[in-house]
């Protein structure tokens, strides 16, 4: 039987800081030729076995970054260091996850960033937590609302394989309650019924916060825009993002067969603080 290489804690290296060559710890991602890939923690003396053939992890130590790399039976791999991106797509899932055309969209729409407090209600398997504890930096924070236990171990899981589980707070409770935290920058839900929420997004958000939403279906969007509007909500907008991918190839440039199309309807909104009661809200037009 194999023994198996356990890493000291040092040696477990946190995402996206990366040396030169791949040292042990390091979190990377090999990929094939037909745009397969893999991610592992390079561990000593541990292999990746591969229906392309087996590739030792102490062949990949010591490499430098882009280096191609053969398996045992001679197929060729490449050694990258992992993208916040391809762990998303590679984030273990009991649920649809958001997709990163939409996630990196809310991150700017919401200016979330180094020092960011932000709120999300529906944690789900953990693929926005993901980014948000990401881009908030160490100096920022998220507050992450889940009402399945099994859900949210499984986000706590894909978390810790990043490093970053100091940076969430992790709550296991329905959001009718409301949150315990109050002036946030920025508040997203992921939940069925965004519109029985409004006030208790409304009490977390600090003035002039930022809102944000995704719902499939344009009945769930409709309730929640008539909520919002009630509810000193202003600058609204409503977006899906479409993605298409072409084949780079110059003798005949075209669209891929396939397209990630529609996944969702993103709404943002801002919290505002009206000068007069009863004043008319504005909704200003979208900068897109």
């Amino acid at each position: 039987m194999q023994k198996i290489h356990k890493i000291p804690r040092r040696k477990i290296n946190l995402i996206f800081q990366y040396q030169e060559t791949a040292q042990e710890g390091d979190l990377i991602e090999l990929t094939g030729m037909h745009r397969g890939f893999y991610i592992l923690r390079l561990e000593k003396g541990k292999v990746l076995q591969t229906h392309r053939g087996v590739v030792k992890h102490d062949d990949l130590i010591g490499r430098e970054w882009g280096s191609e790399i053969m398996s045992h039976l001679e197929r060729p791999f490449y050694l990258y260091p992992v993208t916040l991106s391809s762990m998303l797509r590679n984030t273990k899932r009991n649920t649809q996850i958001l997709y990163p055309k939409d996630i990196g969209y809310i991150l700017i729409t919401m200016g979330i960033g180094p020092g960011s407090r932000v709120i999300e209600a529906g944690t789900g398997s953990g693929g926005l937590t993901q980014a948000l504890a990401y881009y908030v930096g160490d100096s920022g924070h998220v507050y992450s609302y889940e009402t399945r236990p099994q859900m949210q171990d499984l986000a706590k899981k894909n978390l810790a394989l990043l490093g970053l589980n100091e940076r969430v707070d992790f709550k296991l409770r329905d959001i009718i309650e409301g949150f315990d935290e109050t002036n946030v920058d920025a508040l997203f839900l992921d939940v069925p019924t965004p519109h029985d929420y409004v006030q208790q997004v409304k009490n977390a958000l600090r003035p002039g916060g930022s809102f944000g939403c995704i719902l499939p279906t344009t009945n769930q969007v409709l309730k929640l825009l008539s909520v919002l509007r009630r509810s000193d909500f202003s600058f609204i907008d409503v977006c899906e993002i479409l993605l298409r991918f072409y084949k780079p190839e110059e003798e005949r440039f075209r669209p891929t067969d396939r397209m990630v199309a529609h996944t969702g309807y993103l709404i943002f909104a801002r919290s505002i603080k009206k000068k007069e009661k009863g004043a008319a809200d504005y909704d200003a037009p979208s900068t897109i």
